[in-house]
């Protein structure tokens, strides 16, 4: 229970700025967890996604995000200027809206296949072990 507020808090903080945030578990132990996680979603907004190593297309959403309507500015701003990757990650949605779409040459993380994603948690030896 401790990891999941450390951890669930810890996602509040990075996802203050933005539209919706999640917190991805490998596994959950629902038992322990569901209510303190329902109360948590209702008050702070961070939706639940349970990672399914094995079948990355079978991962689930058990809470959804909250979806903010509005962008916090100020603490956009003081991000950009304290951090030169968010800073040029801006740059980049910047240049998509000028051209109006998102174009190859756009630096943005790749977006994986089920493939890749399966390659991708078997090199960083992500499983159910990991607790």
């Amino acid at each position: 229970m401790g990891n999941l507020r450390e951890s669930y808090f810890q996602a509040v903080s990075n996802s203050s700025w933005a539209h919706e945030g999640y917190l991805v578990a490998v596994d959950v132990d629902w038992e322990d967890v569901r209510e303190e996680y329902r109360r948590l979603n209702k008050a702070f907004g961070i939706g639940l996604i349970r990672l399914d190593v094995d079948a990355v297309d079978k991962s689930e959403i058990l809470f959804p995000s909250r979806i903010e309507e509005s962008i916090d500015w100020d603490t956009v701003n003081r991000i950009a200027v304290a951090n030169k990757h968010f800073r040029q990650f801006l740059g980049l949605i910047n240049d998509d809206i000028r051209v109006t779409k998102v174009t190859q040459a756009s630096g943005y993380d790749k977006v994986f296949s089920d493939e890749e994603m399966a390659r991708h948690v078997l090199e960083k030896k992500i499983n159910v072990a990991q607790k």
